[in-house]
């Protein structure tokens, strides 16, 4: 069978990756790469790689993210040792922050690199979030453009337009899982069935 691995980079995309483990997705590897080592500790993914060690000393990339970057290109070799023998590899992150925005694009595009199939999941803030988020979010979501095959791009205020003005911030959050969720169990039963991309 082909080897899907989904990557979830930063806060967000940890988060994202723990709440797809909850909902038990089969024949799929969970990754977690984070600067911050209190939440990887956090995680449920059966890898966690602390990037940036050196950089960062394990505190996380105080949302920027050029340090985002460099921590990923610090720990290059083992996201490729991560990475080694997917055929597919999902990279999910929140933009706008530190780690997502600056090292989810790296993470891409060693794997593209390496010779998988490479999607990106993102979503940009929400508008409330402020201008400097929303900046830092276009230009991470360009630089994932640049490094995946394909991009999805999930923007957050959209989703308050989808859900009931009544519904709580949380319900908001999951209807982005949804997306990717829905996204990688598709593919990943695709393949099950057919045992080909």
């Amino acid at each position: 069978l082909a080897t899907l691995k989904v990557i979830g980079v930063g806060g967000g995309g940890n988060n994202a990756v723990n709440r797809m483990i909850d909902h038990g997705m089969n024949n799929v590897e969970f990754i977690a790469i984070n600067t911050d080592g209190q939440a990887l500790n956090l995680s449920k993914a059966e890898s966690k790689i602390q990037i940036g060690e050196k950089l960062t000393r394990g505190l996380g990339a105080g949302a920027n993210p050029e340090i985002g970057k460099k921590a990923a290109e610090e720990s290059r070799e083992q996201i490729e040792d991560a990475i080694q023998g997917a055929d597919m590899v999902f990279v999910t992150a929140g933009m706008g922050g530190g780690t997502g925005t600056g090292a989810a694009p790296v993470v891409a595009k060693i794997a593209k690199e390496m010779g998988a199939l490479t999607v990106g999941v993102v979503t940009r803030p929400f508008g409330f979030e402020g201008r400097k988020r929303q900046t830092q979010a276009a230009a991470g979501v360009e630089a994932m453009k640049a490094a995946v095959d394909t991009l999805i791009v999930i923007p957050n205020d959209r989703l308050l337009d989808i859900v009931d003005k009544s519904t709580p911030m949380m319900e908001a959050f999951k209807e982005a899982d949804n997306v990717l969720r829905q996204g990688v169990q598709g593919i990943s039963d695709l393949i099950a069935v057919s045992g080909e991309v």
